[in-house]
């Protein structure tokens, strides 16, 4: 393996349902985290049958925050806050699940009927353990608020945290770095060195480390402190991310992470119970994982304490 590369993670295929797939990477068997990032999922690319959408009904989440960016398509945001948002390419919606909340993720009406397009990263960032029961908030920044670098073939946006001067306005409650890369064929990355845990992902395309060549649909996971650069072998898109450790294991159970398996226990009873706040214009809800689906009326409308 290049000397730089402390692994590299394969992801796994996972169908959603109605034949929608999507790339697993984190957590993983070779590695569980990456900086605070405990989760990262590829959706797509993909065009979903014309006249149906992505629904992702109504689910809970307490422990972290949640990060959606698309390169393609658009999905409308509702959460337990009463938030309405859609998003669409080159933005960031940033939920911050802290203590609680619940939200969907839906193709809107008007996208459905010629068949909706889809296609991004989803990612989940742990907190901190003092901050992990936060009140839950929602953060969109469009576009045009996020950092855009261009320049030598590269086209940089940044998503979260600094990257060659350059600052996202999102808050963040640790040290993260999460950009998103196009590379024009022969361009060249150069990943800066401070961040104590470092990855790319590559979504399109096939990079060059060292010599060596990578193909898309893989992370690699670099070692502390060594110079990297990566250089396109054609036309190519990567994710750069990382920060800061956690400061200490986290347990993620379904989509609730804590550093407590006793929280998490508490978190599952305030579902299956419907002690979580509803989402306005919301009727359907995701049961627990190996639990029977219930009907709207099952279910109590009860707020967390």
């Amino acid at each position: 393996m290049n000397a730089a590369i402390e692994t590299i993670i394969v992801p796994r295929t996972r169908d959603l349902g109605g034949g929608f797939e999507v790339r697993r990477i984190l957590p993983a068997g070779e590695r569980r985290t990456v900086g605070p990032f405990v989760f990262f999922d590829q959706m797509g690319p993909t065009v979903l049958p014309a006249g149906t959408g992505l629904d992702v009904r109504p689910h809970p989440h307490i422990g972290l925050a949640t990060v959606t960016y698309l390169f393609d398509g658009e999905i409308m945001h509702r959460d337990t806050l009463g938030t309405v948002q859609p998003i669409r390419p080159g933005a960031v919606n940033w939920m911050t699940a802290g203590r609680g909340i619940a939200h969907s993720e839906r193709t809107p009406p008007e996208q459905r009927a010629g068949g909706a397009r889809l296609y991004g990263i989803q990612t989940w960032i742990g907190l901190p353990q003092d901050r992990e029961e936060v009140e839950p908030t929602f953060a969109h920044h469009p576009e045009d608020a996020l950092p855009l670098l261009e320049g030598d073939g590269k086209r940089v946006r940044v998503i979260a945290g600094a990257f060659d001067g350059a600052r996202s306005p999102l808050a963040l409650f640790s040290e993260t770095i999460y950009v998103d890369v196009v590379l024009a064929p022969g361009a060249r990355l150069e990943l800066p060195p401070e961040y104590e845990e470092r990855a790319i992902y590559i979504a399109e395309g096939r990079v060059e480390i060292g010599g060596d060549s990578f193909e898309e649909g893989r992370m690699l996971v670099f070692r502390h402190g060594d110079r990297v650069t990566v250089t396109a072998d054609g036309p190519a898109r990567i994710l750069l991310l990382g920060g800061a450790p956690l400061d200490g294991p986290r347990h993620l159970w379904w989509n609730f992470v804590s550093s407590s398996t006793e929280r998490i226990d508490r978190a599952k009873a305030d579902w299956r119970e419907g002690r979580f706040p509803q989402v306005p214009g919301e009727t359907e809800f995701i049961p627990l994982p190996d639990e029977p689906a219930h009907t709207p009326t099952d279910r109590p409308n009860r707020q967390i304490a």
